[in-house]
C-alpha cells in the first residue's frame, strides 16, 4: 500500500488489495491474546484505509505530483533546517535501495505524518535535547534510563496491590473502605497508571529513537520529543491536540473524525475523532478474550463534549479556557472523570499484565526487598 501510494493511477489497485490488509491484520491479531499486538492491527487497518482512498495518492509537503521528490519527508517539513540537520537531506542507505522502497518504508513507518501532506497541522513539541549526534544521544539515552526506572517503580507498585495487580484484574474501587479513603486510593492508583502511560511511551519512543539516530543515521530533528508535558496543559483542547502525543492522530481522523464531519461539520469531526478513539481502545481488549465494557468508548466521547464545550466557552465569553482554573478543569476530566475508564481497564488485567519482566526489574531485585527488609 505505502508503494502504490507513490505511484500514478494506482487508485483502484489500492481498493482492491484494501479487503485482503484488513481480513489479514484481524486474523494475525486475533489470534492472539496480546492488547499491543490487537492495538497495532488497528492502527494497520487505519493507515491501509488512509492509503486506499488517498485518490491521488500521498504526497510530501511541498510536492506536487507524488513520487517526485528525492528526499526525506521530513526534510520538506518547515523548519527542518536546523543546527546539526545537514544528514535529513539524505536517507542513510540511500546508494543501496531504489527510491521508491525508501519512501514506502519511510511512509510506512510514518505515525505522525512529519513532512507528509497527512502531518499538516499536527503540532509537533519543540526540541528538548541538543541536536548534535553525540549530545542528543548521551540526552536519549538518560530520558530512556529515567523512564525505565519510573515505569519500573510504577509497575511493580501497582502489581502489590490486592486485585488491580491480578492478572484477571480487580477494581481500583475498594467498597470496603470508607468514602473518603475509597476514592483517595482510586485516584492514587488512577495517578500512578497516568504516570506509567507517559513513562512507558517515552521509554518506547527513546529506544526507538536511539536506533534510528545511532545505527540508521537519522538526524535528530527527525525525531521531536513524542509529548509535550502534558501534566502542564491548562485546557483540554491543549491536553489532546498537542501535550499528548499525536501518533495516533490519523487512525481516529480515518475511523471517525473524517465521517463524522461529512455528517455533522465541526462537530462531528471532533466527536467522531473521540468516539473512534474510544472504540479503538475498547475493541482491541477484546482480543485479550474480555468482555466489553462501555466505559471506555464513554470517557472519550465526554471527552469530545467537553473540548466542544471549551469552544462554545470561547465564543460566548470571548476568553480561551487556560490559566489555574484551565489547569484544574483538566485534572477534574482527567483524574476524576477518567476513573471509570481506568477501572475498567483495571477488572480486565491491565495491572496485572508483565511490562517489564522481573528478571529485569531493579524496583522488584533491589527496591522492593530493601524496603521490605527495612519494614521489618
Amino acid at each position: 500500500m505505502s508503494y502504490l501510494v507513490r505511484r500514478p493511477d494506482t487508485h483502484l489497485i489500492r481498493l482492491l488489495v484494501l479487503p485482503t490488509l484488513i481480513s489479514t491484520s484481524l486474523h494475525s491479531s486475533y489470534n492472539v491474546f496480546n492488547w499491543a499486538v490487537a492495538l497495532f492491527c488497528f492502527v494497520l487497518i487505519g493507515k491501509g484505509i488512509d492509503l486506499a482512498l488517498a485518490r491521488t495518492g500521498r504526497h510530501k509537503q511541498g510536492e506536487s505530483v507524488a513520487g517526485t521528490m528525492s528526499t526525506p519527508a521530513i526534510a520538506a517539513k518547515e523548519g527542518s533546517d536546523a543546527p546539526g540537520d545537514a544528514s535529513v537531506k539524505e536517507r542513510q542507505c540511500s546508494t543501496l535501495l531504489p527510491l521508491w522502497l525508501q519512501d514506502a518504508l519511510e511512509l510506512m513507518f510514518s505515525m505522525r505524518g512529519l513532512g507528509w501532506d497527512f502531518g499538516k497541522g499536527v503540532y509537533t513539541p519543540p526540541a528538548t535535547r541538543p541536536q548534535e549526534r553525540l549530545p542528543f544521544l548521551r540526552a536519549t539515552i538518560n530520558s530512556f534510563l529515567v523512564n525505565f526506572l519510573i515505569l519500573d517503580i510504577v509497575e511493580a507498585t501497582i502489581k502489590l496491590i490486592p486485585g488491580v495487580g491480578d492478572p484477571f484484574g480487580g477494581s481500583i474501587f475498594f467498597a470496603d473502605l470508607p468514602f473518603p479513603t475509597r476514592y483517595l486510593v482510586s485516584t492514587t492508583i488512577h495517578t500512578l497508571t497516568g504516570i506509567a502511560f507517559v513513562a512507558g511511551f517515552g521509554m518506547v519512543y527513546d529506544l526507538i529513537t536511539l536506533f534510528s539516530v545511532a545505527f540508521l543515521s537519522h538526524s535528530p530533528s527527525s525525531w521531536p520529543p513524542v509529548m509535550d508535558n502534558p501534566w502542564a496543559a491548562q485546557s483540554l483542547h491543549e491536553f489532546w491536540a498537542k501535550r499528548w502525543h499525536q501518533l495516533l492522530r490519523q487512525t481516529f481522523l480515518v475511523f471517525g473524525g473524517i465521517p463524522g464531519r461529512k455528517i455533522g461539520g465541526n462537530i462531528g469531526l471532533v466527536l467522531g475523532t473521540f468516539l473512534a478513539s474510544g472504540f479503538f481502545h475498547e475493541c482491541t481488549i477484546l482480543a485479550m478474550g474480555r468482555e466489553w465494557d462501555s466505559r471506555v468508548p464513554l470517557f472519550f466521547l465526554v471527552q469530545g463534549g467537553s473540548v466542544i464545550g471549551e469552544r462554545i466557552w470561547r465564543k460566548t465569553t470571548g476568553r480561551r479556557v487556560g490559566g489555574f482554573l484551565g489547569r484544574l478543569w483538566v485534572y477534574f476530566d482527567i483524574i476524576l472523570l477518567g476513573q471509570p475508564l481506568v477501572d475498567a481497564w483495571h477488572r480486565r488485567g491491565l495491572g496485572g499484565g508483565m511490562v517489564i519482566p522481573p528478571k529485569l526489574s531493579p524496583a522488584r531485585i533491589i527496591l522492593i526487598p530493601a524496603i521490605r527488609k527495612l519494614m521489618a
